[in-house]
């Protein structure tokens, strides 16, 4: 059997996202918050319940019990209601998407790997055969693959230049394949619908790269908005595929299409 990679000793700390998110916790809260995020990564992301969440947290009072279940609410999601608080189990959204996204990075990294050492190998036993003559090529004057033809064509705006898109289309085809073309130019063209100035709209080369295609509309983003609004943050409105922000005189922007949703400092 298949041996696969899925279990990772390090996660990736997104700072300024870290610092944004929890900048209104106490320091024994953001503590907590660590422990839950390091414990459901050794897990693999999966859900754990509310009774396990106390015990990695090591809460013997009450008021450790209602610091863990206010994170717990804050920035994880329920998977499954009970009426049973304990019995609760949660998850992370952020932290599924990173392991799915290394665990397909890893394999296809191995399955590479696996592919060269069989070339060598074959290389190693193929000493006294004669080389099979390889036949020419016929030229293909068509540089791209019929289905990104199609997707280019189905772009309401086309932004940026379509051979390096469809480079990144051929080196992550497994992960886009998982979606029709239809499906992909839906998805950009809804996202880009309400962007009146084309300077803001995302080349379609970086969209494919950030693979905002999983962005869920910005459901976030108004939680977003009312976070950073109780941490003093003045809302100024959108401009493009920005949410603007200002604070203490200087000026802030969030990219609505970038899932981590990092605020900037403009210059």
């Amino acid at each position: 059997m298949e041996k696969e990679t899925n279990k990772f000793h390090a996660l990736q700390l997104f700072t300024d996202t870290f610092t944004a998110e929890t900048v209104h916790l106490t320091n024994n809260k953001i503590g907590i918050y660590i422990r839950l995020l390091s414990f459901a990564w050794t897990k693999n992301a999966k859900p754990f319940t509310t009774e396990s969440a106390f015990r990695i947290c090591q809460c013997i009072t009450d008021e450790c019990h209602i610091d863990v279940y206010e994170v717990l609410q804050e920035f994880f999601k329920v998977e499954r209601e009970c009426d049973d608080r304990n019995k609760k189990t949660w998850y992370h959204k952020r932290l599924i998407q990173e392991h799915a996204y290394l665990t397909e990075k890893y394999k296809k990294r191995s399955d590479a790997g696996k592919k060269g050492g069989l070339a060598k190998r074959e290389n190693a036993t193929s000493k006294n055969v004669p080389p099979i003559p390889k036949p020419k090529p016929i030229p293909n004057n068509n540089i791209y693959d019929p289905l990104f033809e199609n997707l280019w064509s189905l772009l309401s705006k086309k932004r940026g230049s379509k051979f390096k898109a469809h480079e990144i289309w051929l080196k992550n085809f497994e992960v886009i394949s998982g979606h029709s073309e239809e499906q992909l130019a839906k998805i950009y063209n809804s996202q880009i619908k309400g962007i009146e100035d084309d300077k803001f709209v995302p080349h379609f080369s970086t969209w494919l790269s950030q693979r905002r295609w999983e962005v869920d509309d910005n459901d976030e983003m108004p939680d977003l908005i009312n976070r950073l609004k109780n941490l003093g943050y003045i809302h100024k409105g959108s401009e493009g595929n920005f949410e603007k922000f200002s604070k203490d005189g200087k000026n802030y922007r969030i990219d609505k299409f970038d899932e981590k949703h990092q605020i900037q400092l403009e210059q």
